[in-house]
């Protein structure tokens, strides 16, 4: 379905572009292939996107085999990303890594394939359907290209991501926290705790998961989860309220 939706926008992007580009372009009077795409590319370097893309769409068929046509797909993409139309984008990259595998730009189409899903991550409250798959498409990219120059960056924004998502899943665990409902928030707090072990909210959660704990009179339970907090997490600025709250229970 990924692939109809992305073919579906591609298509109506094609009439579209046709329909505003300047007009100027004479790509398709050129029959010299480097010559095109020397036209193409100086759209492109001078940031007129619209018109890059209508030329590099309209040689992506008509130079169809010749010697650039990886570099012609690249730049495809990476018209559309820096206009950042992501879902084009990525359809045009998955292209360039499905027909030109073994091209030298492959590396680099591969990571920006995830910036494209990168940039489709929306805010921590809504669907994260597409931040799922960004930390897919950048694991996918570290696991082929571990010692590439983007995989620092690549980690970086995994990180990032997964931030989101423990905040999403804290955020829950406050709210049904807030109704009163302890059960579903210890379920949310300690999915943190286990899914996200490595972000920024892991200590949040287990604090978190200690109070409702208590609230929920399960004093054994919550001593447990504080030995865990005391190892995992001494320098958290929680602790104080972890020792607060061990020292009211029972010995």
């Amino acid at each position: 379905m990924k692939y109809y939706l992305f073919l579906t926008v591609v298509i109506l992007s094609y009439f579209a572009a046709g329909c505003s580009g300047s007009g100027t372009s004479d790509i398709s009077k050129i029959d010299d292939p480097e010559k095109a795409f020397a036209v193409a590319m100086n759209n492109y370097n001078n940031k007129d996107y619209v018109d890059a893309i209508e030329d590099f769409s309209l040689m992506k068929v008509k130079f169809s085999g010749t010697s650039i046509s990886d570099k012609v797909q690249y730049y495809l993409a990476m018209s559309y990303l820096k206009q950042e139309e992501y879902i084009l984008a990525a359809y045009e990259f998955e292209y360039l890594l499905k027909n030109y595998a073994t091209s030298t730009l492959a590396v680099e189409g591969r990571y920006r394939l995830a910036l494209c899903y990168y940039g489709m991550s929306p805010q921590y409250s809504l669907d994260q359907t597409y931040t799922y798959q960004a930390i897919m498409e950048l694991k996918n990219f570290l696991e082929l290209y571990p010692t590439d120059k983007n995989a620092p960056e690549a980690e970086k924004k995994i990180r990032e991501l997964r931030n989101k998502l423990a905040y999403k899943e804290l955020k829950a665990a406050e709210l049904y926290s807030t109704l009163g409902d302890y059960r579903a928030a210890t379920i949310y707090y300690e999915n943190v705790v286990n899914e996200y072990f490595d972000t920024d909210y892991a200590d949040d959660a287990l604090y978190g998961k200690i109070t409702m704990l208590i609230k929920r009179k399960k004093p054994a339970e919550a001593k447990t989860e504080i030995e865990r907090f005391e190892t995992r997490f001494p320098k958290s600025p929680f602790l104080p309220k972890v020792k607060s709250i061990k020292s009211t229970l029972p010995k």
